[in-house]
This record gives structure tokens, C-alpha cells and sequence, in this order.
């Protein structure tokens, strides 16, 4: 069968689903199938994936997604992951089995370490190495957790029986039976252990954490041949090319691959990335310096502003209070009041990432009154998710010394007009929504395709890019400006509440 007459298989590994997505040679989906699976919560601030469910769900959806549209292992040209990052891993090189569960990246237990590193004076080496702020966020922490809290795991570890990945490496594992334990370049760049200069996992910094270095995973480019399959889902081996977290994917996917070209996700969480070239620039406003993506030779670096809680204020509304029945019903129940009643919810309920870095910042939900509703409850919800994405982009303006002309958006979250809108009456900033919404999953396929020639080179695949709507800014100024006021006086409430009391 020619090439281009195949399908690139995208694994979209996520927070809380499993995704397997086929592209065409037009970068259009052909099938999609999806399970969701076990959040735990085991105390405040901890969360936890089970990573054998992580592999069942990803491995079922990828058979699921193959029988829907009838295609057999010869119509797979090509496999490409994007994974949900700095989630941790650590399992047994022998047996595959995890010493413990998966530590979720939104997970708050080592933010106490955190603050004795900060006030040793490690924040200054490590933001030079890594890009990174010293944030319970990566990776680094939690292996420590692991190896200092699950009895008898460090000697393991330093024996070297053991082997750290984040979510793609624990894939690939899976996909090659444990013959293969490797990582990319945007993988490995959010663990605090990656210098993103040298681009080595660094030792000082694996002695700091006390991690043994037979625990790394080989770190590889974002679009080569890996390997091969040799899994029971797939007769014949099939190649895995692809690779990258699923921001990087998604900024990738979103064809932002000129500089100063930006785009925000709307998942569990909302994520700007902007494209800043072939030299990492070190942020002036908390944002995050990181590896955009690696082809061939070539690095591309980009600054980051992450927001831990977006679309999940509105799973949490709906599944822990009962408000709403689902998230689709959130666009109707916005518009159905005139504005938010003065009604302003922080979502920081696992912190507050950029620009704030606030580890101990909890969620609030300010100036309601007799006549809140949860209508007003649902648009101040949404509302907050575009205040935090506002912010990381005036960091990022600051940053880089100019607004971008655009913000390409993408995400489950972003078929909600009403968020977008506002979006764009906060920002002042036009918003662009392409017709393709798994961007995430289309840049893990681009990377792949282009790996093994089934695409030829990225202006073939700018031609695919296609608009659906902008959304500019129709809100007046001096409107913009009180919300926004009100908002910051909001986050002041929530900042270091947990550090308070």
C-alpha cells in the first residue's frame, strides 16, 4: 500500500483520558476513540494515576479506534505520542511492575521540599539549567518522594533495578515490552534534571535529588524512528517516530513554528506557549523557559505560562458539587445572566502556576450574594479560567516587548464561543480557533509522519492548517479594566492560604 494512502496512529495520553486519534494524509481525523479513567485523591493536594490503567485504557482505545474505521496493522504508517508531562513513574526493570502509583504533575506533596530548596538557595542554579522554577510541578520532587517514601525503593533504585519515566516512556516500555526505556527532548525538559543547554541529563542536579542516574531514560528527538511495536494490540511491528509532550505537540500541531508565533490549550489545565527560536530566553515574569520541539538537528526553544486548573473547575463543578449535569450545558448557563453578579471564582485548587507560583494558594470563590445563582457560580467559573490565561499573557508580553498578533487556540474547551469571546474581550488580543481542535494529537502525528516520509516537510503541512473563527475583543476597555481589577483583588485572597492556617 503507497504511503500517503495510510494513517499516522496519534496516542493523546491526558490527564484524565486515554485518546487514540488516525489522521489521513490531509491531517484530517478519520476515528476517534476515548476512555477516561481513576483520578486519586489519597489527601489534599495529592493526586494519582494507576499507570497499569494508564496502559489498559490507552491500549484498549487504540484497538477501539482501529476497529471503528476496519483498518489492520498494514494501513498504520506511523505512530506518534503526546503525553501528559512531568507525571512520574517509576517501575521495575525486570518485571514492568510500578513500585508505586503514577504522581499526577498537578500533585502538591513534595511543595514543602520545594520551599527548603528555595530557601537554600538552589532556585538561581536550577532556573539556569533547567529554565525551570522550583515548582512541586516537575518531576524531580516526586522521584525523590518515591525513592525516600516507599519502603525499600531506593536501594532498588541504586542498584539499579529501577526506571524513572514520565508517561511516554512508560508507553513506549509498554509498546516495545519493556525492551525499549527512552524519552524526548520536551519530555525530558520538564523534569528539573534536563539542562536544556547541554542537553544531557545533568548531574549535579541528579546528585541534588539524590536520583541515581541508572534510572533515566535515553533522551531522543521528537521526530525519529524509535522502534518498533511488539505488542499483542499490533500483529506486525509497526513504527513509533514520534514524541512529545502535549503542549509541545499541541504548539507543533498548531503549525506555530515561526517565532513569536503563540497558542493557549484549554485541557485539565490551560497552557501558553510562545515560540521563541533556536535560543532559550530566560523569563523576567515566572514564566517558564523550555525545549519546544527537536527535528533532525534542530532545536526550537519557547517560553511557557502554565495554569493548573482550567478546564477542571468545571469537571469539579460538575462531579464533586453537583452543580451542572455537563460541560456542554456551561456556554448556555453563562449567557442566560447579564454578567457574573460580581461573583469571582480563583480556581487554584492544586495552587497557582505562572505567573504567580504560589504552592500553597487555594481556591476562592468571591462576592456571592442571596441572589448568586449557579449560573453566576458557572460564568464566574469560566470566566476565571480566561483571567489566569490573561495573566500568563501579560507576563509574556513583558517578556518578549510586544503583543502577538494572534493567539491560536486549542482543546476540548475551546468549542465553548462563550469562553473564547471573553477570552478576547480580556486579552485584547484576537483569538483564533482552527477547524482541526486535536491539535494536541496532530502535532504527535505531524512529528511521526515527517520521521518516516509520509509527510515531506512542514510547509506541506502549513498548507493543511485551516481557520474556523477569530473572536475579537468587543467588550469596552473600561469594562475590561474593572473586571480585571476586581479579579487581582480575587487572587489576593487566595494567595498562601494553605501557608496561613
Amino acid at each position: 500500500m503507497e504511503l500517503k494512502n495510510r494513517y499516522v496512529l496519534a496516542i493523546d495520553q491526558g490527564t484524565t483520558s486515554s485518546r487514540a486519534i488516525l489522521f489521513n494524509h490531509q491531517g484530517e481525523t478519520v476515528t476517534l476513540a476515548q476512555k477516561t479513567f481513576q483520578q486519586y485523591f489519597p489527601k489534599p493536594g495529592w493526586v494519582e494515576h494507576d499507570p497499569n490503567e494508564i496502559w489498559y485504557t490507552q491500549s484498549s482505545v487504540i484497538t477501539e479506534a482501529m476497529a471503528k474505521a476496519d483498518l489492520t496493522d498494514e494501513h498504520i504508517a506511523c505512530i506518534g505520542i503526546a503525553n501528559q508531562r512531568e507525571t512520574t513513574i517509576v517501575w521495575d526493570r525486570e518485571t514492568g511492575f510500578p513500585v508505586y502509583n503514577a504522581i499526577v504533575w498537578q500533585d502538591r506533596r513534595t511543595a514543602d521540599y520545594c520551599e527548603d530548596l528555595k530557601a537554600k538557595g538552589y532556585a538561581s542554579m536550577i532556573r539556569e539549567k533547567t529554565g525551570l522554577v522550583i515548582d512541586a510541578y516537575f518531576s524531580a520532587t516526586k522521584i525523590r518522594w518515591i525513592l525516600d517514601h516507599v519502603k525499600g525503593v531506593r536501594e532498588r533504585a541504586e542498584r539499579g533495578e529501577l526506571c524513572f519515566g514520565t508517561v511516554d516512556s512508560w508507553l513506549v516500555w509498554k509498546l516495545t515490552r519493556g525492551t525499549k526505556h527512552i524519552t524526548d527532548i520536551t519530555n525530558a525538559s520538564r523534569t528539573m534534571l534536563f539542562n536544556i543547554h547541554t542537553q544531557e541529563w545533568d548531574q549535579e542536579l541528579l546528585d541534588l535529588f539524590q536520583i541515581p542516574s541508572s534510572m533515566m531514560p535515553e533522551v531522543k528527538s521528537c521526530s525519529e524512528v524509535y522502534c518498533e511495536t511488539s505488542t499483542p494490540i499490533f500483529k506486525n511491528g509497526i513504527p513509533v517516530s514520534g514524541m512529545a509532550g502535549d503542549q509541545q505537540a499541541a504548539l507543533f500541531g498548531q503549525l506555530c513554528t515561526d517565532i513569536g508565533m503563540i497558542k493557549t490549550t484549554y485541557g485539565t489545565g490551560c497552557f501558553m506557549v510562545l515560540n521563541t527560536g533556536d535560543k532559550p530566553v530566560l523569563s523576567q515574569n515566572n514564566l517558564l523557559t523550555t525545549v519546544a520541539w527537536k527535528v533532525g538537528d534542530k532545536v526550537t526553544y519557547a517560553l511557557e505560562g502554565s495554569v493548573f486548573v482550567g478546564g477542571a473547575v468545571i469537571q469539579w463543578l460538575r462531579d464533586e458539587l453537583g452543580l451542572i449535569q455537563s460541560a456542554a450545558i456551561t456556554e448556555q448557563l453563562a449567557l442566560s445572566v447579564p454578567d457574573n453578579g460580581g461573583v469571582y471564582f480563583v480556581p487554584a485548587l492544586t495552587g497557582l502556576g505562572a505567573p504567580y507560583w504560589d504552592q500553597y494558594a487555594r481556591g476562592a470563590i468571591i462576592g456571592i450574594t442571596r441572589g448568586t445563582s449557579a449560573a453566576h457560580l458557572t460564568r464566574a467559573a469560566l470566566e476565571g479560567i480566561c483571567y489566569q490565561v490573561y495573566d500568563v499573557l501579560k507576563a509574556m508580553e513583558s517578556d518578549i516587548h510586544t503583543q502577538p498578533k494572534e493567539i491560536r487556540v486549542d482543546g476540548g474547551a475551546i468549542a465553548n464561543n462563550f469562553l473564547m469571546q471573553f477570552q478576547a474581550d480580556i486579552s485584547r488580543c484576537p483569538v483564533v480557533r482552527p477547524h482541526v481542535l486535536e491539535t494536541t494529537a496532530l502535532g504527535a502525528a505531524y512529528l511521526a509522519g515527517l520521521a518516516v516520509g509520509y509527510w515531506k516537510d512542514i510547509e506541506e503541512l502549513r498548507e493543511q492548517w485551516s481557520l474556523d473563527r477569530v473572536f475579537n475583543a468587543e467588550m469596552k476597555q473600561e469594562e475590561a479594566d474593572v473586571l480585571l481589577a476586581d479579579w487581582h483583588k480575587a487572587v489576593g485572597r487566595s494567595l498562601k492560604w494553605k501557608a496561613e492556617n
